[in-house]
């Protein structure tokens, strides 16, 4: 069965009474803030993938937003990067990035909000450990889609040590900062609303 994600609950807080605003007013507002986050970027000199903090906010973005708005969130994402918003890393933008080296994390996006999205409507979101377990989880399909992908420019082998192995510790990082602030936010809410955290 389905549980409410932090989405529905902030959805149910609005003052607006039609719900189709309420959803497109979220997923825009996650597409942008996918936008800001994808401006932090520190390039490494022996890879096309850079080290951003996209994925930390792909990641968010599915476990507060649930399986559905938050993949449909990554993929307006993408789309605004490529008709020409700049909207990926470092501000690049079109349709030649999605088939580039680094193609593959794109798409991967979309795949990882839903999985985390989905692990957080069964209620992955509200302790600590599901919270980290669900965000490498979604981590790891990220790694998944990139890699295949950027294989078919480097090969298999320099692909994973240029697409994976670097990112590894920044990654953990993020997980555990996801896995501190969800079950938080939960716990407050909970408090503030009544909303059982269990």
């Amino acid at each position: 069965m389905r549980k409410l994600t932090l989405a529905d609950v902030c959805v149910a807080a609005l003052p607006i009474a039609l719900p189709f605003f309420s959803e497109l007013s979220l997923i825009l507002l996650g597409s942008i803030s996918l936008i800001v986050l994808s401006q932090v970027r520190i390039p490494l000199p022996f890879t096309p993938v850079p080290i951003t903090l996209q994925t930390l906010g792909v990641l968010l973005i599915g476990l507060s937003f649930g399986s559905l708005r938050g993949s449909v969130t990554a993929a307006v994402y993408i789309v605004f990067g490529a008709i020409g918003v700049p909207a990926f890393a470092g501000g690049a933008c079109g349709w030649k990035h999605l088939f580039g080296p680094t193609g593959g994390y794109l798409f991967g996006f979309v795949a990882a909000a839903w999985l985390v999205g989905r692990l957080a409507e069964l209620r992955w979101d509200r302790s600590f450990w599901l919270t980290f377990a669900s965000t490498m989880l979604g981590t790891l399909v990220i790694y998944v889609f990139g890699v295949a992908w950027l294989s078919c420019f480097v090969g298999i082998e320099r692909s994973l040590t240029m697409g994976v192995l670097p990112f590894i510790p920044g990654d953990i990082i993020k997980a555990l900062v996801a896995a501190a602030v969800l079950p938080s936010v939960w716990r407050l809410i909970g408090t503030r609303c009544g909303i059982k955290n269990e």
